[in-house]
């Protein structure tokens, strides 16, 4: 599955602009799931330079995703490139640079030369869902899920480190015993590449979805890592989201940089969000779509489909922790309408295209390409169209795709609800699809609660740049950071509970016949 051996190539050396920008300057990269972005951030919090670049998705087989390492890295440097020249300064300007990413997929490199071995596995592959099942059948879920605050399931990074070592035979194997071979998200990947292979690290918040670190305990767990077949001597040693964990190599980026922020996309979100305090929640619109909700200083070990998280670690403080439901399709369903079936050539279309009708028509569309997330999680699921009458249209099935985004989401917040019985009524939104005044309003109607959508939707990237910012005198404390956030808009239901008990009910049964689809 494209595994094969070392990948190697040339690294480009950094090129400095010759324009100049008072300082203090964040800089934030944000390694997502399709692009690589970074951007230039002052300490008033706005944004002064932006650079973004899409890179390849690879599908070697059904419900099988990859993603090349060298792509990824070399797309970031040209976004770091284009976010200093816009901004127009010099990496000798930055005061410090914040790291956020997607966090489940991860990698191998051997650490003598940095050259990765085969393709990085994304979150959203499945290929190891047998995996899962079997350690299921033998008793190991309730250990697993008390400890870590995840459920059993291929989402989380282990089983694709595991399935890794096993596809690469015993000789891999070995190397990964003996030290030779490291695994990390791709936080680890970014910092090594920045450093020149100086340091192998990640945040509290990678790690926690890995499902080989303690959620308690904030270290890999002995027993996680002998149950999967993992190394010790692999893995990257576990630091704070904000403090100083490196400095870029002159090799690498012309300047040494405090690297000083590493914290997973979501949880940057929360916080980009100002999400500070328990009880408060977001919901990202990106790729997947991720609601998370502030639990405070103590995780919570739920058993309805909600999964505990490590939040961020500033410096020495105690650890904040979140509960978190994770929906796996939803700006990528958008995509699918545009890639997949041609139905749209760009991806804001969908809104000019799905506002043609009132309403689906009753066509539902369940985005279950790569299963079900939270709260069912059910790998085996797929996606379906339901509904369909000779009067259907394409501009109804934009729109029940847009809606079939919005009850995910409303599934993890009837989940939330029914987890501590207080329902979240002020819902803070951010992401790419987030600025679709179309979807924010669905999202509002069949989940009957206030949208909040914040002016500038850059919370992912804000996130990480606080969390550098913080470590480095940018500023004290996160009290400084309480006006950042402006409303843009807040959506409220336009329609009444009886409506919405329909929608709701119409939704759930698409989605039972979406279950166990594909169960072998």
């Amino acid at each position: 599955m494209a595994r094969a051996g070392v990948l190697s190539r040339a690294r480009a050396p950094f090129v400095a602009v010759t324009l100049s920008y008072m300082s203090p300057l964040i800089l934030a990269l944000d390694q997502g799931t399709t692009s690589s972005r970074a951007l230039v951030i002052d300490a008033n919090a706005t944004i002064r330079g932006v650079g973004q670049f899409e890179f390849s998705q690879y599908f070697p087989a059904p419900a099988l995703v990859e993603h090349d390492p060298l792509e990824l890295w070399d797309g970031q440097m040209r976004a770091i490139r284009a976010a200093l020249h816009s901004a127009g300064v010099t990496p000798q300007e930055i005061t410090a640079i914040g790291i956020t990413n997607q966090r489940e997929t991860v990698m191998l490199w051997e650490r003598s030369t940095g050259n990765p071995i085969g393709r990085a596995i994304v979150w959203q592959d499945r290929r190891t869902a047998d995996m899962m099942r079997e350690l299921a059948q033998a008793g190991h879920e309730e250990m697993i899920h008390r400890a870590t605050g995840l459920v059993l399931d291929s989402y989380f990074s282990a089983s694709k480190i595991a399935w890794m070592l096993r596809d690469g035979g015993p000789a891999l194997q070995a190397r990964a015993q003996a030290g030779e071979i490291c695994a990390g998200t791709m936080d680890s990947w970014l910092v090594w590449q920045l450093t020149d292979g100086a340091r192998h690290v990640t945040d509290v918040s990678n790690a926690s979805r890995t499902m080989l670190m303690g959620i308690d305990t904030l270290a890999w767990d002995a027993r996680l890592l002998e149950l999967f077949g993992i190394p010790a001597p692999m893995m990257a040693q576990i630091v704070a989201s904000s403090g100083e964990v490196a400095r870029t190599s002159r090799k690498v980026f012309g300047a040494e940089i405090p690297i000083a922020g590493l914290i997973g996309d979501q949880q940057a979100a929360l916080f980009g969000q100002q999400c500070l305090n328990p009880g408060q929640a977001k919901c990202t619109y990106g790729t997947g779509c991720f609601l998370l909700a502030n639990t405070g200083h103590r995780p919570i070990i739920t058993f309805n489909g909600l999964l505990s998280t490590v939040a961020w670690r500033i410096g020495n403080e105690r650890a904040v922790y979140a509960l978190e439901g994770s929906v796996f399709m939803g700006g990528a369903t958008i995509q699918w309408l545009r890639d997949g079936l041609g139905m749209i050539s760009s991806s804001a279309e969908v809104n000019t295209l799905a506002a043609q009708v009132s309403d689906s028509g009753g066509v539902t569309l369940v985005p279950a390409f790569a299963g079900l997330g939270a709260p069912h999680w059910d790998p085996a699921a797929r996606a379906l169209i339901g509904g369909l009458t000779r009067g259907s249209t394409k501009s109804h099935i934009a729109r029940a795709a847009l809606e079939g985004i919005a009850f995910q989401c409303a599934d993890l917040l009837t989940a939330f609800a029914a987890n501590d019985g207080q329902a979240v009524v002020d819902l803070r939104v951010d992401g790419g699809a987030a600025a679709s005044d179309l979807l924010m309003q669905i999202q509002s109607d069949v989940s009957g609660v206030a949208v909040n959508r914040p002016a500038v939707l850059e919370s992912t990237a804000l996130g990480a740049a606080c969390m550098a910012g913080l470590a480095t005198g940018v500023w004290r404390s996160t009290d400084e950071l309480l006006g950042f956030r402006k409303v843009d808009r807040v959506f409220v239901p336009q329609h009444d509970a009886t409506w919405r008990a329909t929608e709701r009910a119409r939704w759930s049964r698409a989605v039972e016949r979406s279950k166990e689809w594909n169960p072998t």
